[in-house]
């Protein structure tokens, strides 16, 4: 029976019915991630006490004798921030880069101190306040993103925290994901070289040089420059490239 021959009610539902297959869109099957495993598991336990000491971090990564503290000019330099440009300090900690980078951006610029420690935060946006800084954000990560949205930054400055990365996948890929077009990451981690590096290095640093280097570009990263500026650190440069 055509639908012309029903009720007008009943023809119009019939031919509802009959369109509605054309016109819906099949709603595809993604496979949920594969969920990575720690690749050290407990590193950041201290920085996710309640009763973390900040006052106690900040002696400890503000203090002279501290190769990245006592160099932190010419690390600002060689990380080339560009003003107007919007940059995320990766595990900004207490903030000893972060007001750095703001003047580097000037007002038009935009950073992001981005950390899982909330007191850290706190610090970070206290000192901000009190420069004059207006163009910092604080972001409060998790241990698998950088949470921070889709094409957001041109650069990245993560400076000896890479190793704190436990789920390094899960990590670069939301990084991978923030970042804009040919974006940079500005990246300084601990040289550990079995032999060389000391006792602490090699208990503390989870992956040497080499294998960094192939995380990210497993990630969708490419390097681009080594810069020999520090003893106990490498320093390096990669860009998004497409994936």
């Amino acid at each position: 029976m055509k639908p012309s021959s029903l009720p007008p009610v009943l023809g119009l539902l019939v031919a509802f019915l009959v369109v509605l297959p054309a016109c819906q869109t099949p709603t595809p099957t993604v496979a949920a991630p594969l969920e990575e495993k720690s690749v050290k598991p407990g590193i950041n336990a201290d920085y996710l006490k309640p009763d973390i000491n900040v006052t106690n971090y900040v002696e400890r990564f503000e203090r002279e004798g501290r190769e990245i503290y006592e160099q932190r000019q010419a690390i600002l330099k060689a990380a080339r921030i560009k003003p107007g440009s919007a940059v995320a300090d990766i595990g900004s900690g207490t903030g000893l880069f972060t007001p750095m980078l703001a003047t580097a951006t000037g007002p038009q610029g935009q950073v992001y101190a981005v950390d899982i420690v909330p007191l850290f935060l706190s610090l970070v946006k206290q000192r901000a306040a009190e420069s004059g800084l207006k163009n910092v954000q604080t972001v409060l990560c998790t241990e698998r993103s950088v949470n921070l949205p889709a094409n957001s930054i041109d650069s990245a400055f993560i400076c000896d925290v890479y190793h704190h990365f436990e789920y390094p996948q899960n990590s670069l890929a939301s990084l991978h994901q923030a970042l804009r077009k040919n974006g940079e990451v500005f990246l300084i981690d601990f040289k550990r070289e079995p032999g060389v590096s000391s006792d602490w290095v090699l208990n503390h640093v989870r992956a040497s040089q080499a294998t960094v280097t192939a995380e990210f570009e497993a990630a969708g990263f490419q390097k681009v420059e080594e810069i020999p500026l520090l003893k106990d650190n490498y320093v390096l440069r990669f860009r998004k490239v497409s994936r």
